[in-house]
């Protein structure tokens, strides 16, 4: 078993024993293979829907690099990132990532990230999304770029 993923899946059964959330781990490395940053699923023990094993992991590797930026960095997780972890690890940068389990296998015990990927197919039976206030919103944005505000 790759090292990495070991220590992932590793992260993930003691996540599960400390009844923690739900049976997912991950762990970030840098390029020479140093690991930064652990993650298991603390959506239960945090009371936190985000706390997905991947956005725990990433948010540690950024305390760790005092940085935003985890171009250089190799996520392994236990399980196919879900819509959230996804959009996480690309607003990360990260560019390579290992998973074991697949979304299917994660539908498979009850877990619904399948739910997420018909909305963003646009089959929206989920919630009630409306814009509203546009032009004053926009005011804020057309500031952020007329203060040549960071774009990440």
């Amino acid at each position: 078993m790759n090292e990495y993923m070991k220590k992932a899946k590793e992260n993930a059964d003691k996540g599960i024993a400390n009844k923690e959330g739900g049976p997912f781990g991950a762990v970030i490395v840098n390029k020479e293979g140093k690991i930064i940053a652990n993650g298991n699923n603390k959506v239960l023990i945090n009371k936190d829907p985000t706390a997905h094993a991947e956005i725990v992991a990433i948010r540690e590797a950024c305390k760790a690099l005092n940085t935003n930026d985890l171009s250089k960095c190799i996520l392994y997780t236990s399980c196919e990132p879900c819509p959230m972890c996804l959009s996480a690890i690309i607003w990360a940068n990260i560019k390579e990532v290992y998973f074991g389990c697949t979304k299917n296998d994660a539908a498979d015990i009850g877990f619904r990230d399948n739910d997420i990927y018909e909305f963003i197919k646009g089959n929206n039976n989920m919630i009630n999304l409306k814009q509203i206030d546009r032009d004053e919103c926009i005011k804020t944005m057309q500031k952020y770029q007329e203060d040549k505000g960071t774009i990440y």
